[in-house]
């Protein structure tokens, strides 16, 4: 059977639902079990180093890969190595050393950090392959490449809310070895269906030279280094800071945590997959350019500073943080969303995967970077909520400096505003 381009979109789109769902549950899990098990918010950063580091290097490598032999094959090697990854975490008891624990999490997070990075450039990447360019009408084009982006990034990070709040679920009801036994279930079930897709999806004409992995336009390097900064401001506050404050300041259980970062994912989500529909709202017919990414990365630096302006005033943290983070949601997604276009935007189908591997390589290293020093710098603090003030002021520099590096970025072609 031979299946359409929009056929095989939907099939590695699927897949790569299913293997968010489990993405966004596994860091709850983690997040919450070893912090139950009494790890500094250091120690379970650390248990997280391996899975960003080795997604940089899977954006770069994983790439090249698909260029040459496919999307297919880094679609399946993904999925898989995701499975491999949590049945890996089965054995994990409370009674190991912790110098066992610690290495034996790292690695299997080594393991799905690849997973996770492989699995998404093959979606991003796939976009390329579904809306073709259109010489006679390009503007329209662009339109169109931008909303099929935004509605993947977009339903990509609610499904992911959703696994956080699933994460908190499973733990508390299955408890941790379990959880990650049924999460592993599932994701075989959906990699049945990728079984169908055909060799040749995304796959280069021409065989690149390994040494093209390096050779960017200043489009891509430019962009690539503000979402290097981006996503690091994200998660310098949000992936273990922010967890662990809300346990000691409002004292919430693991699913109420879990429920509410999850609800904000979801609604982020929904912001991105709607950011085409809300510039139309806002009288911006045309495909989003760099003046729009420098507008809401300025816009952004502000937020974190205002809710550590907030804290440290005591203000209510049940009114600052929900707050605080619904602002910073609503414009952290127009700007990933904007992102995520820029980068295709900047590429040719041809090279679609080299580039967006290139992309997501520094997405990786700026979220390698924030989860480290989400731990190093909520420590810092004397108390809780001081962390918590180092941890958002770190990220509202982080932001200024992929605001000031989108100065330099290049015009996209049909593309003005």
């Amino acid at each position: 059977m031979k299946l359409s381009p929009l056929q095989q979109y939907g099939i590695v789109t699927a897949n790569y639902w299913a293997f968010t769902l489990t993405d966004g549950a596994l860091r709850m899990l983690v997040v919450f079990h070893f912090h139950q098990l009494g790890y500094t918010t250091l120690e379970i950063a650390s248990l997280f180093l391996f899975y960003e580091f080795f997604g940089v290097v899977t954006n770069l490598y994983g790439g090249w890969i698909g260029a040459r032999y496919g999307l297919r094959l880094t679609l399946w090697m993904g999925t898989l190595l995701q499975i491999l990854a949590l049945l890996m975490l089965i054995p994990v008891a409370a009674g190991w050393p912790k110098l066992l624990s610690v290495v034996y999490v790292m690695a299997a997070q080594a393991i799905s950090g690849i997973a996770k990075d492989l699995n998404k450039m093959s979606a991003k990447s796939a976009i390329k392959t579904v809306v073709p360019e259109t010489p006679e009408d390009q503007t329209q084009g662009q339109q169109q490449l931008f909303k099929w982006v935004a509605i993947l990034t977009g339903s990509k990070n609610a499904l992911k809310g959703v696994g956080f709040f699933l994460g908190g679920v499973l733990l508390t009801a299955f408890g941790f070895n379990a959880a990650v036994g049924w999460m592993a279930a599932g994701l075989a079930l959906a990699f049945l269906l990728t079984l169908v897709l055909p060799g040749e999806i995304g796959k280069m004409k021409s065989k690149p030279a390994f040494a093209s992995m390096f050779s960017k336009s200043q489009g891509i390097n430019v962009l690539s280094l503000a979402r290097f900064f981006l996503f690091g401001a994200r998660d310098v506050w949000f992936v273990v800071a922010l967890p662990v404050f809300l346990e000691a300041a409002l004292g919430w259980n693991f699913w109420e945590i879990g429920g509410f970062l999850g609800l904000w994912v979801i609604g982020y989500g929904i912001v991105q997959g709607s950011a085409p529909s809300l510039r139309r709202l806002w009288g911006q017919t045309a495909p989003p350019g760099v003046s729009a990414v420098q507008f809401w990365s300025a816009l952004l630096t502000a937020i974190p500073a205002l809710i550590a302006v907030a804290l440290w005033r005591e203000v209510d943290v049940a009114v600052a943080i929900p707050a605080g983070l619904a602002a910073f949601g609503v414009v952290f997604a127009m700007n990933s969303s904007i992102h995520s276009y820029m980068v295709l935007a900047y590429t040719d189908a041809e090279n679609v995967s080299l580039n967006v591997g290139f992309y997501y390589m520094a997405n990786a290293a700026g979220r390698l970077v924030g989860t480290m020093l989400s731990g190093a710098v909520f420590m810092l603090g004397r108390t809780e909520a001081a962390g918590m003030q180092a941890c958002l002021w770190a990220s509202s520099l982080l932001v200024l400096l992929s605001c000031v590096s989108s100065f330099r970025l290049p015009a996209v072609r049909h593309a003005p505003g």
